[in-house]
C-alpha cells in the first residue's frame, strides 16, 4: 500500500498494489493496483476499508485507453478541497500500457469531483499524455496574482539517450480541467545533484503557517532518484529519497533544491517517496511517505530544524 491521503483525521484514500510482475529495483516491473478508502483513529494509524467507487470510471477509462490499451489501475491519489464550493477534487494517475510494445506506457492525469468520497464522479482527464509529456503526481499550488495556478506535475523528457522524470508546471485556470502543460521547472540532467540525478517528482507544498519563506514562495517536498545503472541488459534504478525545494508559485519556477536528501528510510531497499503533509501544531507536522511500494511511514518534521537547512 502507498500514498495515503485524507480529508481529515478519519477519512482518506490509499493505493493498494494487487499484483506485481518484476522487481521494483529494475526497470520494467509492472504493478496493478486499486484505490481504497482508509479510516483512522489517529494521525499515525489507519485501516484499509472498501474499494473507492468512482461513478463513470469505466466509461472514461475506455475512452482514454481504447481497445488496445492495458489499464493497470488508478495510482497516485491527491485530494484538493475547493474552499469556495466545498467540493472535493480527486486527482490520480491513469496508466495505460501498450499491449504490443514492451515498456511503452501512456500516463494521464485523471480527475473526479464530488461532495465527498462517496459521491465522486470521474471527468475527462485534466492532462492527457502527448507522447512528449506525461502527467502524474500533481502538487497543487496556491493561486497566483493573475488568478490561476502553476501546479506541478511529474512528467518526462529524454536527453542524451536517457529518459528522465522531470518536474513540470501545469497551468490550471479551472481546477476541473482542462489544464495546459507549462515549462519544465526542474530537470535532473541540468542540476546534476547526485541524489536526484535520474528522476524527480513533486511532493506537497508546505503551508506558510508551517514555515513562511516569503511572498509568492512556498517550501515544498520533492522526491528524487539517483541515476539509473545499466547492468548487463537490465536497467537498475538508484535510491529514491525525499528532499526539499523552494517554489516561486507566482511565476512557476523552482528557485532551489536541497543538495542532500531530507529523508531516506532505514528500511528502504530502493524507494522512500513522500506524498502528503499535515500540519499538527505551530511549526510541527507529519509527512507521510511510502517505502518500496510496501507500507506507509509517518515522519514528524519540525520547522525550526528545517530552517537550519535553508540558511
Amino acid at each position: 500500500m502507498l500514498l495515503i491521503h485524507y480529508r481529515d483525521i478519519k477519512d482518506g484514500i490509499i493505493r493498494c498494489v494487487t499484483s506485481r510482475k518484476g522487481d521494483v529495483q529494475v526497470k520494467g516491473y509492472v504493478d496493478r493496483s486499486v484505490l481504497h478508502k482508509v479510516r483512522g483513529d489517529s494521525l499515525e494509524h489507519f485501516e484499509i476499508g472498501e474499494r473507492l467507487i468512482i461513478k463513470n470510471e469505466a466509461e472514461i477509462i475506455n475512452k482514454v485507453g481504447g481497445t488496445e490499451g492495458d489499464f493497470i489501475g488508478l495510482e497516485d491519489p491527491d485530494i484538493w478541497i475547493d474552499g469556495k464550493t466545498g467540493l472535493m477534487h480527486l486527482y490520480f494517475t491513469i496508466p495505460i500500457r501498450s499491449v504490443d510494445k514492451i515498456n511503452k506506457i501512456k500516463i494521464h492525469l485523471g480527475h473526479a469531483v464530488g461532495k465527498d468520497l462517496n459521491s465522486l464522479e470521474m471527468t475527462v482527464p485534466v492532462l492527457l499524455d502527448t507522447y512528449k509529456f506525461s502527467a502524474k503526481e500533481v502538487s497543487i499550488a496556491p493561486l497566483n496574482a493573475k488568478g490561476y495556478r502553476f501546479n506541478l506535475i511529474e512528467s518526462r523528457d529524454r536527453a542524451e539517450n536517457t529518459t528522465y522524470s522531470i518536474v513540470q508546471t501545469a497551468i490550471a485556470k479551472n481546477m476541473g480541467g482542462p489544464w495546459k502543460y507549462g515549462d519544465i521547472a526542474f530537470h535532473p540532467n541540468e542540476y546534476k545533484i547526485p541524489w536526484i540525478a535520474g528522476h524527480a517528482s513533486p511532493g506537497p507544498l508546505l503551508p506558510d503557517t508551517f514555515l513562511d519563506i516569503g511572498a509568492g514562495k512556498r517550501l515544498g517536498i520533492i522526491n528524487g532518484r539517483e541515476a539509473n545503472q545499466k547492468i548487463g541488459d537490465k536497467v537498475k534504478y538508484g535510491m529514491f529519497s525525499v528532499g526539499l525545494f523552494i517554489y516561486d508559485y507566482e511565476n512557476g519556477e523552482i528557485d532551489w533544491v536541497s543538495p542532500e536528501p531530507l529523508i531516506q528510510d532505514s528500511q528502504a531497499k530502493t524507494i522512500t517517496f513522500a506524498s502528503q503533509f499535515v500540519e499538527t501544531g505551530p511549526g510541527v507536522g507529519i509527512l507521510y511517505a511510502h517505502v518500496d511500494d510496501s507500507f506507509v511511514r509517518a515522519y514528524t518534521i519540525n520547522a525550526n530544524a528545517i530552517k537550519l537547512l535553508l540558511l
